[in-house]
């Protein structure tokens, strides 16, 4: 007579839990590559990741959830950059918001925002109000994760003063990115990657030294 199977481990169901929720997160995000948006449906994403449609919403309430866990892992791939670039320049006794701004200059921000961009875009059409939202959502989870490294870079500093700056950075960012999309139809080129740096450097310059502060720009 068989022996009756045991049932699964805790840990194998745990193991068996993330393995199914990175097999939708990377179908998703292959799919989005694919498409050039984030129309696929709840079918192809199961297809794709191997699992039933119910195991898909065992682990996310909506597609839109999915999406943006996809944005959130791209955006800390920009965080992890900036993170790396504040940990090279080692000593940090100095300015910090200076130290803030070099870091995020030496951070290659164009590559995923412009991905991020054409994933919001259905089929050419700018995002619809609940994907506007979703990256909303991500880019405010970015202002709160830049905040916390560069409080334990700065653990004196005021929270306060801390969470304005990485939010008015954030915000202005932005702004800036819509501006750079206007000028250079937010394609990846030589010439837009200057328009983006000098576009950076303004925004950069504003948040330092106040809104008053600069003259008109000629160039």
């Amino acid at each position: 007579m068989d022996k009756p199977q045991e049932p699964p481990s805790r840990d194998r169901r745990e193991a068996l839990k993330s393995r199914h929720r990175r097999a939708i997160v990377d179908a998703a995000a292959a799919l989005m590559t694919e498409r050039g948006d984030t129309g696929f449906t709840v079918d192809q994403l199961a297809e794709r990741a191997d699992v039933s449609r119910r195991t898909v919403f065992n682990h996310f309430r909506s597609l839109d959830d999915i999406v943006l866990e996809v944005f959130g892992e791209m955006l800390e791939a920009i965080v992890d950059s900036i993170e790396a670039n504040l940990t090279a320049a080692g000593d940090h006794a100095g300015n910090m918001f200076d130290e803030f701004a070099a870091a995020i200059r030496e951070t290659d921000l164009v590559t995923p925002v412009t991905r991020l961009k054409h994933f919001l875009r259905q089929k050419g059409h700018e995002p619809a109000p609940s994907q506007a939202a979703l990256f909303e959502r991500a880019i405010n989870d970015v202002s709160t994760r830049l905040a916390a490294i560069m409080m334990r870079r700065h653990p004196r500093a005021d929270p306060l003063v801390v969470d304005l700056m990485c939010g008015a950075v954030i915000s202005g960012g932005t702004v800036m990115v819509q501006r750079w999309e206007q000028t250079t139809g937010g394609v990846d080129s030589e010439d837009s990657r200057r328009v983006w740096a000098d576009l950076l450097d303004r925004m950069l310059a504003v948040n330092r030294d106040g809104y008053g502060n600069l003259g008109p720009h000629t160039s």
